[in-house]
């Protein structure tokens, strides 16, 4: 495992969002979405594409908040723009679990584009 300093670390933009808008995304090689993610007033909507069918369906992912990297260059997936990248961890089968903020309080969550830190 490569170290990295603190100062890198505070390069990575990981940032939570609002799944707003999520479809299948048909044109993707394996399983994906399309999914629109609100980050806030500072940054705004993000695009992403996320290869999370296996756990997720569409009507579970449109509210849920997520960790996405904001500050990756966009990257163009088939005939779609990904502007962020979603988070997550496979599985003992390698499907991918998204990283969420947990609430921990009653009405302690966490709001769109809160920075993690």
């Amino acid at each position: 495992m490569q170290e990295i300093t603190w100062n890198d670390f505070e390069k990575v933009e990981l940032r939570v969002g609002v799944v707003t808008r999520a479809e299948v995304f048909a044109e993707a090689r394996k399983p994906a979405y399309k999914l629109w993610i609100d980050f806030g007033p500072e940054i705004g909507e993000r695009k992403s594409s996320a290869q999370i069918a296996h756990h997720y369906t569409v009507d579970q992912l449109v509210g849920k908040r997520v960790i996405a990297v904001v500050n990756f260059p966009r990257k163009q997936i088939g005939p779609f723009m990904s502007e962020c990248l979603v988070t997550g961890f496979p599985d003992a089968d390698g499907h991918i679990v998204l990283a969420v903020p947990d609430r921990i309080v009653p009405g302690g969550e966490v709001p769109p584009g809160a920075k993690l830190c």
